[in-house]
């Protein structure tokens, strides 16, 4: 290959092997959330009630890293199955915001074994997971400031 076109060789992208191990991690919890009746997107909405218990759509958004297009069918789930309400703000009709219920509460007592399942399946060293971690968030850092 011309040398200057090296730069487009798959190898050289540092988003594949994200891209690629992204994927690959979130097969890998298909079938401990499958049981819960969560998809991986449902799961760390979940994650985040299980934490704070009530928040708008849009700080739910900026910790997940997504948009409410994205977030609108999963909480319309969420609210379906019974583990969340969703809101209108008293003070501002315009902020919808989301409150895990009851029933989302009781179903943490059974997700709780789930990171560490996935975690197995991983295959890295404590300091090599703590490292990994630390590199991503700084990267979500950096592309957040855009």
């Amino acid at each position: 290959m011309d040398q200057k076109y090296e730069v487009l060789k798959l190898e050289n992208q540092i988003c594949f092997p994200l891209y690629a191990a992204s994927r690959e991690v979130i097969k890998q919890y298909r079938p401990y959330l499958e049981a819960l009746d969560l998809t991986y997107t449902q799961y760390i909405a979940m994650l985040v009630f299980w934490e704070v218990k009530k928040i708008s759509v849009k700080e739910l958004g900026k910790k997940l890293y997504l948009d409410s297009g994205t977030l609108t069918p999963v909480l319309k789930s969420l609210e379906t199955k019974g583990y969340v309400l969703r809101s209108r703000s008293a003070e501002d009709e315009r902020v919808l915001l989301v409150e895990i219920t009851s029933k989302g509460e009781m179903l943490k007592e059974r997700a709780i074994s789930v990171p560490e399942k996935v975690a197995g399946c991983v295959k890295l060293e404590t300091e090599e997971a703590l490292q990994l971690y630390g590199l991503l968030y700084k990267v979500l850092g950096a592309l957040k400031e855009d």
